[in-house]
């Protein structure tokens, strides 16, 4: 509909040019212009028909043509024997002529504007109508892409799941021969940071089709059918240019549960997602790849079988996988690291805080004027990545003796029971990364403890502890509450609300219990910290003996 008013609009601006040129041509002057003699014989001769005065010229008209001569040259004895006619000046009559249709041209392109833009006139010059309704965005177009899935590593399992995809759109007949059809829709499910747009690009790239991505958030309008347009649009597009992959981001923002509240607007546009994509024939070679982070908030209706049909769970990478992805980021960093060191230290990061971790490192170690990248440069800029970059508040003498004895018990929990972390800043508040792995119950524990420790410690050197354990607290009790009431870790299957204070009392009895036994390494400890304020578990081992 754009194109189409851009063409008009220039269809009607030539038109006019045109006619500008051709006015212009009839109306200028083009007389030839001749001398007192040549006057003289034409007018002794009578090959003069007619005769024109203007201020400037006189202008005689023969059978041969226009001619001109100046009015200062003639006398009017001259014309005697002819009726002299008085003009205006022929360049006022263009400019006049000229004015009239650049007006009229600039009545039409702002009839246009106003039409198009909402534009209004008013006596305090022209504003715009915040009522009207906007044109639809630029034409859908396919966007190039040269990720292969040499680029992503640690995605083994998701490549199988995807490679039959890709060599159904490179070899369609293998598989219709044997009465098989393209997978409608695939739906890549996993939390944040992943890869799962990489991976969509990847089979793009590696089927050599166009590649239409659209985010969940771009069909949402806040005027009524638009939306569905848009998603209309995107796919009459994609059938034209098919075999073809359109990749929905974030489809949760289009395609959330119906729960019977009014949303006109996103329930047009989920229905046309629905219609359109019932609506692929059998031969259109169109595949539907969307990605979302949480599959539970979305329709059953887009759920079932014949849309997508194919569900891809792409999960956190594990050691190996974290490994093969630090092979590839590092692959143009110089360095001297362990990549296993490294993957060990990552529990918890996903892809994309992987390429955050490498590339932190590798700025690091250019600020401090270092040749290459090593496991020290990780080390510092671990919790920066995981948990933004925070500085030491500003504390006295007593205060960083609180926090370097809090600090200290945590850190010797965590190495006693071997949880996952490789140094521990003196300005961290937390010590563990976020995973969603599954844990045993003596795993739990662990973790428990090791958020208890901090405020044991503390009681035990200073019969106190500060307001700062807070977060541990409530880490420790939320972990105990779902060992209690979700995981069926207590004394009974279904456990009393009292329960989870037994639970606790009794992790922080076992806690004092390690720690008092082992003030003395916990004294070596805070040393370290109070020096250095951060601590690596290689050397707290070392202490532990």
């Amino acid at each position: 509909m754009l194109n189409s008013k851009k063409n008009r609009i220039a269809l009607i601006g030539s038109a006019f040019f045109i006619i500008i040129l051709v006015l212009f041509a009839i109306l200028r002057d083009n007389a030839d212009s001749i001398t007192l003699a040549q006057a003289s014989a034409m007018l002794h001769d009578r090959d003069v028909k007619k005769v024109v005065a203007t201020e400037e010229y006189v202008y005689l008209k023969t059978d041969n043509g226009y001619f001109k001569i100046a009015s200062s040259q003639v006398t009017p004895q001259m014309f005697t024997d002819y009726k002299v006619e008085v003009g205006g000046d022929s360049n006022i009559l263009v400019y006049i002529l000229l004015l009239v249709l650049f007006l009229g041209l600039g009545s039409i392109l702002l009839r246009f504007l106003q039409k198009r833009d909402g534009l209004q006139i008013t006596k305090n010059g022209i504003s715009r109508d915040v009522s009207t309704k906007p044109e639809i965005s630029a034409p859908i177009e396919a966007i190039k892409t040269d990720v292969s899935f040499d680029d992503i590593g640690g995605i083994s399992d998701v490549k199988l799941e995807i490679e039959e995809i890709i060599d159904f759109m490179k070899n369609p007949k293998r598989y219709k021969s044997f009465g098989a059809r393209l997978p409608r829709g695939v739906l890549l499910v996993g939390p944040p940071g992943v890869g799962k747009t990489m991976i969509a690009k990847a089979v793009a790239n590696a089927a050599g089709v166009p590649f239409y991505y659209q985010s969940g958030a771009s069909f949402v309008q806040i005027y009524v059918g638009m939306g569905a347009k848009r998603v209309h649009e995107l796919f009459a597009t994609a059938k034209k240019n098919a075999p073809s992959i359109i990749f929905i981001d974030e489809i949760d923002a289009v395609g959330k549960k119906r729960d019977g509240q009014r949303n006109d607007e996103r329930e047009a546009t989920l229905n046309q997602l629905l219609t359109e994509m019932d609506g692929f024939e059998a031969s259109s070679s169109v595949i539907v790849i969307a990605a979302t982070n949480n599959i539970g908030v979305l329709d059953p209706a887009l759920l079932r079988a014949g849309r997508f049909d194919r569900r891809i769970f792409v999960e956190l990478p594990t050691k190996k996988e974290r490994a093969s992805i630090l092979e590839k980021y590092l692959a143009k960093v110089p360095h001297e690291v362990d990549l296993k060191q490294v993957a060990d230290m990552t529990v918890g990061f996903n892809g994309a805080a992987l390429a955050a971790l490498v590339n932190e490192a590798a700025l690091l170690a250019l600020r401090q004027n270092e040749f290459q990248v090593t496991l020290e440069h990780f080390y510092q800029v671990k919790d920066k990545v995981m948990f933004g970059k925070k500085k030491l508040q500003m504390l006295n003498d007593k205060q960083k003796s609180y926090l370097v004895t809090y600090q200290a018990g945590k850190a010797f929990v965590a190495t006693y029971f071997d949880l996952p972390f490789e140094k521990l800043m003196l300005s961290n508040e937390k010590l563990l990364p976020v995973s969603n792995e599954a844990f045993l119950q003596q795993d739990l524990e662990a973790q428990v403890k090791m958020h208890l420790a901090g405020a044991v410690t503390c009681d035990l050197k200073y019969q106190q502890h500060s307001s700062s354990a807070k977060q541990d607290l409530d880490e420790a009790k939320e972990i105990v509450q779902r060992m209690c009431q979700e995981y069926g870790m207590s004394s009974s299957i279904l456990a009393a609300e009292e329960e989870q204070k037994v639970v606790l009392d009794k992790l922080y009895q076992e806690t004092q219990t390690l720690l008092e036994s082992s003030l003395d390494v916990i004294e070596k400890l805070e040393a370290v910290l109070y020096e250095k304020e951060s601590i690596t578990k290689k050397e707290i081992l070392k202490y532990l003996g």
